[in-house]
């Protein structure tokens, strides 16, 4: 099937139903943050929660790396598919379950957005669970470390979409302290090996339930935390729609898979429903 007859078949599909969108890390590529499993990913590890908690040098050099990746995370706007699934409340979009932490969804204006991983631009206190704003911290941060400076320009391979960009020297870099108790902050997303919690997890459920069907944008659902959600739309007879270049772990359970961008289809469904 060319691509133009896959999504002249999502446009059918969606015509006159209510339908969810579970967005992954290709959504917001074209907003300038890259995803990690994309044709044009780098490689990348992702730091582990058990790593983090484990010891101060991790935490240091996790948020010496978090401090400069922000000058990313936190400019960026939403870009044309955002913007597009906003116009698509009007036809049958219930709502949108994402696996960022950007909060583009919800900048671009998007009703209801349940962030499974967490906001990036949050900050929890793992010892007294306090939670406070990202800018905030970040404020303090640049106070404590005056002489780090972000390179002009964070190539992609620096840059990863949970705001983790690459440093050479930490081991100097002061911490901020929760402002309450003085325990140690984490920005509030979902660690690599770290749970989503599980009230988040039912409203996704919810949400999912409330579609006809279900519309995957750029994930390749290689975490469970996002491919249950495909196997529970299966299981239950629903339609489910990907969207992404390249290969998928749910592309069996497809009943339409456009291999394209996201705003590019977007853009086209829209004229046609």
């Amino acid at each position: 099937m060319s691509e133009i007859d896959a999504v002249a078949s999502m446009a059918d599909l969606l015509r006159g139903r209510s339908w969810t969108v579970l967005s992954g890390a290709g959504l917001s590529t074209d907003s300038g943050i890259p995803d990690y499993r994309g044709p044009t990913a780098v490689r990348a590890t992702p730091m582990q929660l058990s790593e983090f908690v484990g010891s101060v040098e991790a935490q240091r050099r996790y948020w010496a790396r978090s401090y400069l990746g922000w000058s990313r995370m936190g400019d960026a706007f939403p870009n044309a598919g955002h913007r597009a699934l906003v116009s698509l409340e009007d036809a049958g979009l219930v709502g949108v379950v994402t696996q960022n932490v950007d909060g583009l969804h919800t900048a671009a204006g998007s009703r209801t957005v349940v962030d499974l991983h967490g906001e990036i631009a949050a900050v929890i206190c793992l010892d007294c669970g306090d939670r406070t704003s990202r800018r905030s911290v970040q404020d303090r941060l640049r106070d404590l470390n005056p002489d780090l400076r972000a390179p002009a320009v964070l190539e992609h391979a620096e840059l990863r979409p949970d705001g983790d960009a690459v440093v050479e020297d930490w081991h100097s870099f002061v911490l901020a302290a929760c402002g309450r108790c003085g325990g140690r902050l984490k920005p509030d997303v979902v660690f690599f090996g770290e749970s989503v919690p599980k009230p988040r997890v039912a409203r996704a459920y919810d949400l999912v339930d409330a579609g006809q069907v279900l519309v995957v944008l750029g994930s390749s659902l290689t975490v469970m935390s996002g491919l249950r959600f495909v196997r529970h739309s299966a299981k239950q007879g629903r339609p489910v729609v990907i969207v992404t270049r390249g290969v998928t772990r749910g592309d069996d359970l497809a009943t339409v898979k456009v291999n394209d961008g996201c705003a590019e289809t977007l853009s086209r469904v829209q004229t046609l429903l």
